[in-house]
């Protein structure tokens, strides 16, 4: 019996033992299953300025949990050996929630607040990320999710109430732009506003040569942030060559101020990553 996923866009329609584009949703006896939950690629502590989060309780440290799989496909991915991943072509770890929270507490006198879910695209594991944030928020632990924000509004209603801090990675301005990596900017606007709405929101632009850097988008992006809340942090990341892009050149370090300085007409916080 063919199912469909309602988490994001994609609406991935799968018939028995079909895996969505994602790599971690399947339909199993007739239901949509999460089959990366609780199959963690990468754990670690790191420093809260490393998700980027710059004006989320600074100087803090917070568990960072990862599994695999991604619904975008863009060829300039920083995590593509687990984003682009599927269930046979890692090694994972199975941690359950409880085993989750447990780590995060016990990391708590190292200067831990909570838990990140990052590496790859967290909220393709949409049902692990909610049952660890609900156990997190029971903890008195912080929730905080790295998120390429490609997800539908009905499911991200539903978990904001648990998600303290969130970082969106916008990956253009441009709706074509969107179309060639699988994607589709409103929604991600969409995201955005919601998350602003709900919780704290910094957001990061990876800035790419010759696609998304020109001076009228940054200042197009950045005014429309503005309008939300000129108070939304933004970060202006350097590109490195990596994944199908491992031939490019990287972005050079005055065109990453450059756009800073544009966007900071429009906002209060920008931020330069990788320079």
């Amino acid at each position: 019996m063919r199912a469909v996923c309602d988490i994001c866009p994609h609406h991935c329609g799968l018939k028995e033992g079909e895996t969505g584009f994602c790599k971690a949703r399947t339909n199993i006896n007739g239901s949509i299953t999460c089959i990366n939950y609780g199959k963690l690629t990468s754990l670690a502590l790191d420093p809260i300025e490393k998700k980027p989060l710059n004006r989320f309780l600074p100087g803090s440290k917070i568990l960072s949990a990862g599994s695999f799989g991604c619904n975008l496909r863009c060829p300039f991915c920083q995590n593509h050996c687990i984003s682009m991943a599927g269930e046979e072509e890692i090694e994972s770890v199975f941690l359950s929630p409880e085993e989750l929270v447990e780590k995060a507490l016990e990391l708590v006198p190292r200067g831990n607040i909570g838990i990140a879910y990052t590496y790859n695209e967290p909220l393709v594991g949409y049902e692990y990320v909610a049952d660890c944030g609900r156990l997190a928020r029971e903890k008195k632990l912080k929730n905080v999710l790295v998120t390429n924000g490609y997800i539908c509004p009905g499911p991200l209603t539903d978990l904001l109430p648990l998600i303290d801090a969130m970082n969106i990675d916008l990956k253009s301005f441009d709706m074509k732009f969107y179309k060639r990596i699988g994607g589709k900017l409103e929604t991600v606007k969409q995201t955005i506003r919601l998350a602003a709405a709900s919780c704290h929101v910094e957001i990061t632009f990876l800035v790419i040569p010759n696609e998304n850097d020109s001076a009228d988008e940054i200042k197009a992006m950045s005014e429309w942030i503005s309008w939300i809340d000129p108070d939304i942090p933004l970060h202006i990341s350097r590109f490195f060559p990596m994944y199908r892009y491992d031939m490019r050149k990287p972005t050079p370090v005055s065109k990453v101020y450059e756009l800073a300085e544009i966007a900071k007409k429009s906002l209060r916080y920008v931020y330069t990553g990788n320079c």
